[in-house]
């Protein structure tokens, strides 16, 4: 995995800083792709559609794993670049939700690579702030996280755990990490 372009994933549960941490690394002039989960619950919404992971949650991550190989293939080469979740937070989700998962997610992520260490952000109480795009309890966030974890190791990554600290020490502790 780690033979290709630095595509990093930023990962762990809902509410846990990642697009904070993501938007200043764009600041920094790396590139980064937004969540697409979020951006997907508020097209869906706006149009009225049912494809919500709330009401149909295999139809909702067919169209963000679409949406995240777009992403993927969107990086221009040889950049470092940074990836609000990855292809194994959709698997983690599904599985969360009982739901199995179809072989060609693990497909897809066989076909777009991400680098072999993830950077993963705790559950974070003090700034989990439910809203629109996320409905989740702080307690069920704990649980997604969890699963993240999980399936993140099973697909043979390696977790590196991001500590809880201010945004901009964060941003520090993860270019220190990719230098």
């Amino acid at each position: 995995m780690s033979s290709i372009p630095r595509k990093q994933i930023i990962s762990g549960g809902p509410g846990s800083g990642k697009s904070t941490l993501i938007n200043g690394l764009q600041e920094q002039g790396y590139f980064c792709s937004q969540e697409v989960s979020r951006r997907m619950i508020i097209q869906e919404t706006a149009i009225g559609s049912s494809c919500l992971p709330w009401l149909d949650i295999s139809c909702f991550f067919a169209k963000v794993l679409k949406e995240m190989i777009d992403a993927w293939d969107c990086v221009p080469k040889n950049y470092i670049s940074f990836f609000d979740r990855g292809i194994p937070d959709i698997i983690a989700y599904l599985k969360v939700a009982g739901i199995a998962v179809p072989e060609d997610y693990y497909a897809a992520l066989a076909l777009h690579p991400y680098h072999n260490q993830v950077l993963i952000l705790p559950p974070w109480e003090d700034i989990y702030v439910p809203d629109n795009e996320r409905w989740q309890s702080f307690e069920e966030a704990i649980l997604i996280n969890q699963a993240i974890r999980e399936t993140y190791t099973e697909c043979g990554f390696t977790l590196v755990d991001v500590p809880k600290l201010s945004p901009t020490e964060r941003i520090r502790f993860v270019l220190d990490f990719i230098k």
